[in-house]
């Protein structure tokens, strides 16, 4: 995961949740050792770090942060018979993916549809609705999301055809800009301008503004492109999904004075929420709490409960993959069900920053905000 690179602050927050739901824990007479290696969202470090640990001798692969890190990580998984679980990253690949891959949180098309339905019941048109994303699977995936929760409005059709084209564009990063209502930027790199002028095109083009901007990328890449486009008076509204980390961008967001009109989507319960998982959450990380860290907690908790489930004594990777495939847990009031696939929870909350602190987003929040 990423621990040092311009990402660290999600990597970050993983590694502490997961740690303090393992902390002073056993299961069946075992603790459970969390080792973690630095990646800095880099796909070719995440190679040869993955390597590293499955020569190790490693258990499961858990918590890593990342959709193009987790591309190259998961066929080295598969090969050497190693799952992956609680991976912090919603993209399709991993659903169901290939290989043995426990998926705990909601998919990024999921988030992203949960944003635009209730911008389109808002009143807003397809046309209206554009997107700024990173350059790889990972910002793809929100672009699937889009075209996902289009894919039913009337009129969309042409704004589907653009996604479409884009998303057809080979290549590990190929020229995605100036083709439809999408901007994008290159992976661990600030260069928002050319995907800012990508949208300006569109709207001349199209002969409508965007109304709001759909941001599928890390958190300090994100805040630099809102305060560019800020910078150049525009009056967009941005929604973000929770791989960008909230409290990560609300942070960085505040170096360009923007403090408004920005919309994050959780795949955890509130941080104020009265189930016990995220009581025992807040009690053990205290200032550390946030919705990344909750999520590496829930993802730590998951599998200290999933491991207590496997009949006997018999802990072996295929004896906790069949303990968990077809079942569902209560982890601490919080519902996961295996079931039917391999993602646990559906679960997507809309957020919005107002008076510094992110607020549940209600239809008539969404409505003001775009106004």
């Amino acid at each position: 995961m990423d621990l040092e690179g311009r990402s660290r602050g999600l990597g970050q927050g993983m590694k502490e949740g997961i740690l303090a739901a393992l902390a002073g824990k056993k299961v069946k007479g075992y603790s459970i050792e969390y080792v973690t290696l630095n990646d800095s969202y880099s796909p070719g470090k995440t190679i040869s770090a993955t390597k590293e640990l499955i020569e190790r001798g490693i258990f499961v692969m858990m918590g890593n942060v990342g959709t193009p890190t987790a591309k190259v990580s998961l066929p080295l998984l598969e090969q050497a018979g190693v799952p992956a679980i609680g991976f912090f990253t919603g993209a399709g690949l991993l659903r169901p993916g290939k290989g043995d891959i426990v998926n705990y949180r909601a998919s990024y098309v999921q988030e992203t549809a949960a944003v635009i339905d209730k911008a389109i019941k808002s009143g807003l048109i397809p046309a209206e609705i554009c997107a700024y994303v990173q350059n790889d699977a990972y910002g793809m995936a929100g672009i699937a999301g889009v075209k996902a929760a289009l894919s039913s409005v009337s009129g969309a059709g042409g704004i589907i055809r653009k996604l479409d084209e884009i998303m057809s564009l080979g290549g590990d990063a190929p020229y995605r800009n100036n083709v439809g209502p999408v901007g994008v930027y290159k992976r661990n790199t600030f260069s928002s301008r050319d995907g800012y002028e990508s949208l300006k095109a569109w709207e001349r083009t199209s002969g409508v503004k965007c109304r709001i901007v759909v941001t599928v990328g890390a958190y300090a890449s994100i805040a630099n492109f809102i305060g560019y486009a800020s910078m150049k008076g525009e009056q967009w509204t941005y929604s973000a999904v929770s791989f960008t980390g909230a409290e990560n961008l609300k942070t960085a967001l505040a170096e360009y004075g923007v403090n408004n009109n920005i919309i994050v989507t959780q795949v955890v319960p509130p941080l104020d929420s009265d189930l016990p998982i995220v009581k025992d959450a807040r009690k053990a990380l205290g200032s550390k709490l946030s919705y990344v860290s909750l999520e590496g907690y829930v993802v730590g908790r998951f599998l200290l409960e999933a491991i207590k489930q496997i009949p006997g004594n018999d802990i072996t990777r295929r004896s906790l993959l069949a303990t968990i495939s077809g079942n569902s847990f209560d982890i601490g009031g919080l519902q996961l069900d295996y079931r039917d696939d391999n993602q646990g929870s559906d679960m997507v909350i809309s957020t919005y920053l107002e008076n510094d602190r992110f607020n549940i987003l209600g239809d008539e929040d969404m409505k003001k905000i775009l106004r």
